[in-house]
């Protein structure tokens, strides 16, 4: 009993904390590509998180600080194996609008606000992962994945493809990073030096990953692109730089409750900002790893990551779009990629700051683009585009969000897009009337099998939505006009109702009305396979009398054979004969 005990609080301990599994079960065969993953890893955390907090308005170490914290604290409490966390470019710009107006120039008292800030982002997503948020991302349909990668794909390579040439662009957006690409390439803004380091290592990585594989392409690109700029020391290739010195700390102090009823607003489109881009990757990785990822989890484990952010003077983070296809390109089996990455950021800080000093961005940029690249699928694209248009739309829709308004405005869109096509399949749904074909079994569609026969004086009906307000005049019409085109008289109209779900109150009304205009032709309407919910909700609504006990059956061979027998049609089944 004792060891039951135990194995069940290890479980429970595991769900929660799943790094505790991650760490208990750890393969000693993923070791080496989870270590090579977090040094390649970390050549990308160190220029992202110092960019960000300065586009955020803070010291630029705060953006190293936040990347530890998150990291660590995602590798704790993460589901996904390999979902990467940190500053990101769509949280920057927002954090620094609403830090700037509080800390009034006080560089001090804004790092306390961010840390604040974060702290209440993690607040607002735990509790909406214990208040079963992530039922959202049921709304992210494969087309919207497929769609959202590709355009995720194109963003970041714009993005990368100036850095690449040896040169950087202002603005955010993918028309004003264009704009900035042609106009600095017109204005020879390319460097001759950087250019050759960053296309030289993409089309290395490229060609020598298919050559050699096990080979950790990635790492090596960074360290000879390194090392070139260290002994040629070319003129104005763009270098990460060493490191600003120091260690997390929280830095809280001075802060009132007027700043946590400031922050909060601020706080909670954040907080929505990193739900849709941590949920929306997080489940695109597990459909592509066939494993399953708790959603609820997933929003737990970013708030955590927030919060431990907030905790070690950093700020708000995210889910890397970036970051993440490195680190899985570069071997990552596991968050233990996270932990190595933090470690050595950690190191470095402390022990060599100046060993990135002459690390290339270029080199870096080419890391990016090689493992982003894995991300698009255009032959998905057009996988869908020929099993059905209305997906294949979807799909370029969400590419085309993405890439035109940005990735929170895009996942909207699109999610509101799939909404759509589902409201208008249930607003118009497919309906038939079902006739018997012999020597096949069932009860088949009139338009699909024209030679199939009617039974006498019934009209048997199939309508494969629920009944809602905004079909249920549908429902009437199909009802109504089936029984003006029979070709005799109509005893019984019998509906086949195993695909309505549910029926709303409009929809009620709709069935009382059919009902007596049927009455009126001495008609009888009955239903076939209405599930229980749907009759106890008729029955809430007041009509268990009206469609009682004898208005239903099992199945429609129940109610074609007590139509029979209650109105002695003379009907011989092809398995009677």
């Amino acid at each position: 009993m004792i060891r039951n005990g135990a194995d069940v609080r290890g479980r429970r301990l595991a769900e929660s904390v799943p790094g505790v599994a991650m760490l208990r079960d750890y393969r000693r065969d993923d070791l080496r590509g989870d270590a090579v993953a977090g040094l390649v890893l970390t050549a990308l955390l160190i220029p992202a998180g110092m960019g960000y907090a300065e586009v955020a308005g803070l010291p630029p170490v705060t953006g190293l600080y936040a990347t530890v914290a998150c990291l660590v604290a995602y590798a704790a409490f993460g589901p996904s194996r390999t979902l990467v966390l940190g500053p990101d470019s769509s949280l920057a710009p927002v954090i620094g609008a609403a830090i700037a107006p509080l800390a009034l120039g006080d560089a001090d008292r804004a790092v306390g606000l961010a840390g604040l800030l974060a702290l209440l982002v993690g607040v607002v997503m735990i509790g909406g992962g214990l208040l079963d948020f992530g039922r959202l991302t049921d709304l992210v349909s494969r087309p919207i994945r497929v769609g959202y990668l590709n355009g995720i794909t194109l963003v970041v390579v714009v993005g990368q493809l100036p850095k690449l040439l040896g040169f950087s662009v202002d603005g955010d957006g993918i028309g004003a990073q264009l704009r900035g690409l042609v106009d600095g390439i017109r204005a020879d803004l390319v460097v001759g030096a950087a250019a050759a380091i960053g296309v030289t290592s993409l089309v290395a990585i490229l060609v020598l990953r298919r050559v050699a594989p096990r080979i950790p392409w990635m790492l090596v690109v960074v360290v000879v692109g390194g090392l070139v700029v260290a002994l040629a020391e070319p003129a104005d290739v763009s270098v990460i730089g060493a490191l600003p010195s120091g260690t997390p700390r929280p830095l809280l102090g001075g802060l009132e409750l007027g700043d946590v009823l400031e922050l909060l607003p601020a706080a909670v489109g954040i907080a929505i900002i990193a739900f849709a881009d941590s949920s929306v990757l997080s489940r695109t990785l597990a459909m592509e790893d066939r494993v399953d990822v708790d959603k609820d989890q997933e929003i737990v484990a970013v708030g955590v990551a927030n919060v431990a952010c907030g905790v070690l003077g950093g700020f708000p983070v995210s889910a890397s779009s970036s970051r993440t296809p490195v680190a899985r390109e570069s071997g990552s089996r596991t968050q233990v990629t996270g932990l190595v990455g933090a470690l050595t950021v950690t190191l470095l800080l402390i022990v060599a700051p100046g060993l990135t000093a002459d690390v290339p961005s270029a080199a870096l940029a080419a890391v990016v683009i090689a493992a982003v690249a894995r991300l698009a699928d255009l032959p998905a694209v057009a996988t869908l585009w020929s099993m059905s248009r209305t997906e294949g739309w979807l799909s370029i829709a969400a590419s085309a969000g993405v890439v035109v308004f940005g990735v929170l405005e895009g996942i909207a869109i699109v999610v509101l897009l799939s909404l759509g096509t589902f409201v208008a399949r249930a607003w118009r749904p497919h309906t038939a009337e079902l006739v018997r074909v012999d020597d096949r079994k069932g009860y088949h569609d009139l338009a699909r099998h024209r030679t199939g026969r009617r039974i006498p004086g019934l009209v048997l009906l199939r309508f494969d939505a629920p009944i809602f307000f905004a079909n249920c005049s549908v429902f009437a019409s199909l009802v109504l006009d089936a029984v003006a085109d029979a070709p005799g008289p109509v005893q019984w109209v019998v509906i086949s109702a195993d695909p309505i779900t549910d029926i709303d109150t409009t929809g009620a009304e709709t069935l009382v009305l059919v009902d007596e205009a049927l009455a009126e032709l001495d008609i009888r309407l009955v239903f076939a396979g209405l599930k229980g919910p749907v009759k106890d909700r008729l029955v809430r609504y007041g009509m268990g009398d009206r469609f009682g006990r004898d208005r239903h059956f099992s199945t429609i061979g129940s109610a074609v054979s007590a139509h029979v027998r209650a109105n002695d049609v003379d009907w011989v089944d092809w398995t009677d004969r």
